[in-house]
């Protein structure tokens, strides 16, 4: 995974247009949709297949970006007669509109992931589609993937259902409203529940030794038909929603493993020497890491307000690295079935209109819940889905760090031989006066080099800029 979160917001019309077209291109991003696949498309939109079950009676909602149209999820939280709650989880059913084997299908095995650039997105299905039809947008009646799982009082799962409906969202909701009306008690009970089970969720995860980590996401903003960049801490409403998600992902895997026939997201433990760099540059940080206590533990102690434990948060996502998609069929259940960081097995399924695999687990669900065997298109694609979804995540990680090194550049091409702030995230081992730094403002991170010494990580630093190339794409500086 990327070392740098990311998350693009607006699409203006800026000078950087064509240096971006020109990254597309290097890139071999996909430009536009072939002919046959538009019309499959408009057949599609024409005939769905939908649902006989009917749910627009529940009032979903949604939580996403303020300018996202391209809607997977929508939810609605209640508590249970006798104590505990039901999560209803509706996903988006691109299946209502793909016929397996036609050109829509073909080219999202092309595509694989929707891909973000600060001016466009290049999406995993046509528009008409991603951000229409089958988009779970407020007011529109929309086949899905209904999942209704219920928790006791201390949040864990007791029973799982997952159907096919009709559903029909409410509202749209973006994080920070969600955040201020739970905050201020303005929000109602179905929105309320959003941080009473995000919170029993979180201890869960605490008491299996997962851990989700508090990464500022650095964002690319469009102002005044230019961009920019912040860093954007996230809000608690962002990690109870992820945990709606994380519950749902792991229901599909329990029943993935118990049909037979699954595609789970899996990462393992990360090795003794990758532990041992961790603990050695958190020695560098002066955070302190008791021996006792357990790597999930430390992390979450940790404050990415303050300089050198952000510092420390970054070099954590390194044991991430290696995640992939592990496939089986027939009953053989694969030897390596959980995601280290979720610490219990974990399928992706939660994103269908954005991520391809999402919508084969979904169809692997469906069958496990009512103990079908799977489509046979669904079982045919398995051998080589794990192959196309980690070079599609390649892809989507190349764009993310292209995009944003190409912004750093224009930010700051005319600013060469200035001085800046910023603080010592990360020092290569081999090299100590190499390594990555941050600045203060503007929210930029890049290499840093030429300096006579080590680099002291995690302490502040004044840097003079060396480097400034939108062309290349390339940020450097040098300790001042």
């Amino acid at each position: 995974m990327p070392r740098r979160h990311l998350r693009v917001t607006g699409a203006a019309e800026a000078p950087l247009r064509g240096v971006l077209r020109e990254l597309r291109m290097k890139l071999e991003v996909p430009q536009g949709f072939p002919e046959d696949v538009l019309a499959d498309a408009e057949r599609a939109l024409a005939a769905p297949r939908l649902p006989s079950y009917d749910a627009t009676d529940i009032p979903l909602f949604t939580i996403d970006p303020p300018t996202s149209v391209d809607l997977d999820q929508a939810m609605h939280l209640s508590r249970r007669d006798g104590g505990g709650f039901r999560v209803r989880y509706a996903i988006a059913d691109v299946a209502a509109y793909v016929t397996p084997g036609g050109p829509l299908v073909t080219e999202a095995h092309r595509r694989v992931t929707t891909l973000y650039f600060p001016d466009e997105k290049v999406p995993l299905h046509p528009t008409s589609l991603s951000e229409g039809a089958a988009s779970l947008l407020p007011g529109q009646d929309c086949p899905a993937v209904l999942w209704t799982i219920d928790l006791d009082e201390g949040g864990s799962a007791v029973s799982t259902d997952v159907r096919r409906a009709l559903v029909r969202s409410r509202a749209k909701l973006d994080y920070e409203g969600v955040q201020r009306a739970i905050d201020d008690g303005t929000a109602e009970e179905a929105l309320a529940l959003l941080a009473d089970i995000g919170r029993l969720r979180e201890e869960l995860e605490v008491e299996r030794g997962g851990i989700s980590l508090n990464v500022p996401e650095q964002e690319i903003v469009e102002r005044g038909g230019t961009y920019e960049l912040d860093f954007r801490a996230p809000l608690p409403a962002d990690g109870w929603n992820a945990q709606i998600s994380l519950l749902t992902g792991m229901a599909a895997a329990e029943l993935m493993i118990r049909s037979g026939a699954g595609i789970l997201r899996t990462l393992p433990t990360a090795p003794d020497g990758a532990v041992g760099r961790l603990r050695r540059t958190a020695k560098a940080l002066r955070v302190e890491w008791p021996h006792h206590v357990p790597y999930a533990e430390l992390v979450r102690s940790l404050d990415p307000r303050l300089p050198h434990h952000a510092a420390f948060l970054q070099e954590c996502t390194t044991l991430l690295r290696g995640a992939g998609y592990t496939a089986f069929s027939g009953g053989e259940v694969p030897d390596l079935t959980t995601h280290a960081a979720v610490a219990a097995p974990y399928a992706h399924c939660t994103a269908p209109l954005r991520r391809l695999v999402d919508r084969y687990a979904s169809e692997l669900c469906l069958a496990a819940v009512v103990g079908d065997e799977p489509p046979q298109w669904v079982l045919a694609a398995l051998d080589e889905l794990p192959k196309e979804m980690a070079d599609g995540t390649r892809r989507g990680n190349t764009v993310e760090r292209e995009c944003v090194d190409l912004v750093e550049a224009a930010l700051l091409e005319d600013r060469v031989g200035e001085l800046f702030d910023g603080v010592v995230v990360d020092v290569q081992e081999r090299e100590p006066a190499v390594g990555t730094v941050q600045l203060t403002d503007p929210a930029v991170v890049a290499r840093i080099e030429g300096g006579t010494g080590d680099l002291p990580l995690g302490e502040r630093l004044r840097v003079r800029l060396t480097q400034a190339d939108p062309g290349a794409a390339k940020v450097q500086f040098t300790p001042a």
